[in-house]
């Protein structure tokens, strides 16, 4: 016997017809008498009587069903027991999230994943990469993003994006061409990130090449999220950089100015998970969706 058998069989009896079965089992017709006759052969015995408005149960049917339910009942409970097991119904996901996640795709992650799986609990642990990569390769976080370059050993690194990085100022003349590495200091340097200073990807990127060309980027003032650094741009401060999905963020003060670098920056945004591991399926589930909301936002290839 089948458990597709018995199912056709149950719901012929609650329905009192082939037809009505189909419709609730969403199956053709055709399919449901199938399975019933088919059930019927290898029983050796007749289910039901034909004839007249609703199909009638024989004596063998009236002791089969029960029976019958029992064992759908425990199929279903072994899938239900099966799912939860997976933690596609239960259980936490825990993911490591870069510093500027919010400009990317992290209010819709959260929204799109509860959507699908609102039985599970959803940890979303914003740090900066490096943090992040050190969390991950502990075992403390099974996966995260994080902005290139951080310290790979014992981790899995798969780039998926590159978002540019521009100079951002209030002042026209400073924004007319592209940022070279010997203008920067010609202006107050403000910088984010504070905690994790040199340690900061973007911010690595930048020193190395001012260390290339013997020039010293000392910033006059350090904060700790880009949303601060632009409100001090904003107020004449001095000056910063961004990436294009902060400056493409309906927040970005609209008199501020931006420019590409001369030599362009980029933040390459990867996937990082410790070396050797399997993903739990909640936080497999959790990798699938961020990396589909974040494949329309910009291909590693692309230039912009």
């Amino acid at each position: 016997m089948r458990i597709s058998q018995l199912r056709a069989f149950i719901a012929s009896c609650e329905q009192g017809s082939f037809t009505g079965a189909a419709r609730d089992l969403g199956l053709a017709q055709p399919t449901i008498s199938e399975l019933v006759r088919t059930l019927e052969d290898e029983c050796g015995l007749k289910l039901f009587v034909r004839g007249g408005r609703s199909l009638q149960l024989t004596s063998t049917g009236e002791s089969l069903l029960p029976w019958a339910r029992r064992a759908v009942e425990s199929v279903a409970g072994a899938e239900d027991l099966v799912r939860s097991l997976r933690g596609l119904d239960g259980g936490v996901a825990s993911f490591g999230v870069l510093r500027n996640a919010d400009f990317y795709f992290l209010s819709s992650l959260a929204e799109e994943f509860h959507r699908a799986h609102p039985r599970v609990r959803i940890r979303l642990v914003g740090q900066n990469s490096v943090s992040v990569a050190q969390a991950v390769r502990a075992g403390e976080l099974e996966a995260g993003f994080v902005v290139l370059p951080v310290p790979s050993e014992g981790l899995d690194v798969r780039p998926i994006l590159r978002d540019e990085v521009r100079w951002v100022s209030a002042d026209p003349a400073r924004t007319a061409e592209p940022m070279t590495i010997d203008r920067i200091p010609a202006a107050p340097l403000i910088l984010y990130d504070a905690h994790y200073g040199s340690d900061d990807p973007t911010r690595r990127q930048l020193a190395d090449r001012a260390l290339a060309a013997g020039v010293e980027l000392n910033p006059v003032i350090e904060v700790e999220n880009v949303e601060a650094a632009l409100s001090l741009v904003r107020r004449g401060l001095g000056e910063t950089m961004a990436a294009r999905a902060v400056i493409s963020s309906p927040g970005f003060p609209a008199e501020l100015l931006t420019t590409p670098f001369a030599e362009p920056l980029y933040d390459v945004i990867a996937l990082v998970t410790r070396t050797g591991s399997t993903l739990s399926p909640v936080t497999e589930a959790l990798v699938s969706t961020a990396l589909q909301l974040l494949k329309p936002a910009a291909p590693l290839s692309l230039n912009r």
